[in-house]
């Protein structure tokens, strides 16, 4: 497999923890988002929307959007599997990864920032407020879910694509000062997986073209 991504980019991220709790070999290509190197004709063949990841499988498909490409590693190398074993507990799994991927985390990507802060002229205190808002609300919904479903992650005693989605929007909260005081679930199962080797290969900062200092 061939993954296309960015260090810092949080789908990625989550992909990278997917890939890592199953145990599959995979190249990294690099593709630098603030060079623009997502928009080059030769990426947008493979991504027509020009954003990161995009996995290459060994059968020659070619994936976009982390919860589609979770979804297809679960499929072709489905042991150990990053679903739970009941339909009730899987339909948890995407109710929780989803609310992140697709209700949390766009509010916090490069390309929406830009667009507040340059096109929409907003200063630091009103983006803040924005993002306490939008993806604030959306985290604080995933935490009502988890706390229905937790064991020692956000469905039951092992990790799923829930969490594959949790860790790097956690992490993401921090750097972008979102509060997250209010959700303990979360923050307990945060905790829980960093000490895990799976979701520590997957680190940002533990990527080839990560950004030191």
């Amino acid at each position: 497999m061939k993954l296309y991504g960015y260090w810092r980019s949080s789908a990625t991220y989550r992909v990278r923890i997917a890939l890592a709790l199953k145990g599959v070999d995979y190249e990294y290509e690099p593709v630098n988002l603030l060079k623009g190197e997502q928009k080059s004709d030769a990426y947008r063949e493979k991504n027509p929307m020009g954003l990161v990841p995009t996995l290459i499988g060994d059968d020659g498909a070619v994936v976009a959007q982390s919860l589609a490409i979770m979804e297809y590693i679960e499929e072709t190398a489905p042991a150990p599997s990053i679903l739970p074993a009941t339909p009730g507990e899987r339909a948890r799994a995407r109710m929780i990864a989803a609310t992140i991927a697709c209700e949390a985390q766009p509010f916090m990507n490069l390309r929406m920032q830009k667009y507040l802060r340059e096109d929409l002229s907003l200063d630091e205190n009103a983006v803040a407020t924005w993002l306490d808002r939008f993806t604030g609300g959306a985290m604080r919904a995933a935490e009502a879910m988890a706390a229905k479903s937790a064991g020692a992650f956000c469905v039951g005693d092992a990790p799923s694509i829930a969490d594959c989605c949790l860790v790097p929007q956690m992490y993401g909260a921090q750097r972008f000062d979102i509060d997250t005081s209010g959700m303990p679930t979360l923050n307990a199962i945060y905790e829980r997986c960093q000490r895990l080797p799976a979701f520590d290969k997957a680190r940002p900062e533990n990527q080839p073209d990560a950004v030191k200092g």
